[in-house]
């Protein structure tokens, strides 16, 4: 039976662990927050997960609330004239498989709890360089899937694969009860104001049940970026209807009613976005694979942040369960990553483009699909894998070819 250790109770972490304890492997996964503490806390992310990625939770079991979530059905697009204020254009799809969000303060305590019923392993414990050491004397493999914390640090940024080395957005959540449904259909609310950012909610369900999310997204030094004075829940809430009010009114509309969903319904923050490379190197000479957000951190901007999480879960269960009895060597551990590269290099290409003033065709296709039902549902559905958006969100040509020749297809 293979020992492997894990640090970190978060989405890669705790299906991966999961997954692995019901293959016979021997597994340790390691958090400094037991799981009533997690339940009790601030909100951790927005985490709206789509098809491919919910399917990974479903092959392992794990799709708890499948029956009681709120699904998301549709994403919609609106782009601000910042000379009127009012919408350029606004459209809308639905997704051909719904979407759902479980906040993590629901889903990662029961998964810890599932984890040790089913008879893994469970150390409450921070985990330094001391820690680290000790760790990859006794088990065959060590994998770090903390997204946060002093010792993700000591991966080492891939300059060539990190665009920027300062955050993009200021960045806020605010959890919600009693904001107004959209009809026909549930979705995603997606609108970006040229200077000043983007705001997108949808629903959701969190500690007290159903609820919305919403997300605000600062240029810094911009409007929106305003959250640093802002101490209290109260603040927090009075804030985001100020933002909706101000620069979204027909947000703003559906929010009359609104209140947290508890007092840590919010989080306020900012990141840069990076790539780091996979493995890190003890003073001992032993090594730790990096996994998901502790390698690849992604703006939430695209909401791929829990989606590449499982992804990454999945390419390195199927790894690891391919790799039988052979030593987990540092080559082993960067073809594996390069794996999940080869999926994530275009999510974080595309998450990028969004973070920089749009280039023209990708304001013109955004436009065209507001008169174009297969462009726009074609948009719509590669939030599910946004390998699908190359070439033609990437490239000016391919994109007026695609709009000159009409050939958009529906995705299957």
């Amino acid at each position: 039976m293979r020992k492997i250790a894990i640090v970190g109770a978060g989405q890669s972490g705790l299906q991966l662990g999961l997954g692995l304890l019901d293959k016979g492997y021997d597994i340790t996964i390691l958090s400094n927050k037991t799981p009533d503490e997690i339940r009790q806390g601030k909100v951790m992310s927005s985490q709206c997960m789509f098809h491919t990625a919910l399917q990974t939770e479903r092959d392992l079991g794990l799709n708890f609330w499948e029956e009681h979530c709120p699904g998301v059905e549709g994403i919609s697009f609106a782009l601000v004239d910042p000379a009127s204020g009012e919408r350029a254009f606004k459209w809308s799809a639905r997704l051909e498989r719904y979407a759902q969000s479980v906040d993590q303060r629901v889903k990662m305590p029961y998964w810890l709890e599932e984890f040790q019923r089913r008879g893994g392993k469970f150390v409450l414990q921070d985990v330094g360089l001391n820690e680290l050491e000790h760790l990859a004397d006794e088990y065959e493999l060590v994998l770090l899937a903390a997204g946060k914390g002093e010792v993700v640090k000591e991966f080492v940024r891939d300059a060539e694969r990190s665009t920027f080395d300062k955050p993009q957005r200021a960045l806020a959540l605010t959890y919600v009860n009693g904001m107004k449904p959209i009809s026909p259909y549930s979705r995603v609310g997606f609108n970006i104001i040229p200077g000043v950012g983007e705001y997108f909610c949808f629903p959701a369900l969190t500690v007290n049940g159903p609820c919305d999310i919403m997300v605000f997204e600062g240029i810094p030094n911009g409007p929106m970026d305003c959250w640093a004075e802002v101490k209290t829940p109260e603040e927090h809430l009075n804030k985001s209807l100020e933002i909706l009010k101000e620069h979204l009114p027909w947000e703003y509309e559906r929010c009359q009613d609104v209140t947290l969903t508890d007092n840590g319904g919010y989080l306020a923050g900012r990141f840069p976005p990076t790539v780091r490379k996979p493995v890190m190197t003890l003073a001992s000479g032993k090594k730790i694979f990096g996994m998901a957000d502790a390698l690849v951190v992604n703006d939430p901007l695209t909401g791929q942040g829990s989606n590449n999480a499982a992804k990454c879960s999945k390419v390195y269960f199927d790894a690891i369960l391919a790799h039988g009895n052979q030593a987990f060597t540092q080559d082993w551990m960067e073809s594996t990553f390069e794996k999940y590269w080869s999926y994530a290099e275009k999510v974080v290409s595309w998450t990028n483009s969004l973070l920089v003033p749009p280039q023209p065709h990708v304001v013109e296709l955004l436009g065209a699909a507001s008169q174009n039902h297969n462009l726009a549902s074609q948009i719509v559905n590669n939030f599910d894998d946004p390998r699908n958006f190359s070439p033609w969100w990437f490239d000016e040509n391919a994109a007026k070819e695609l709009l000159e020749t009409d050939q958009v297809s529906q995705v299957a």
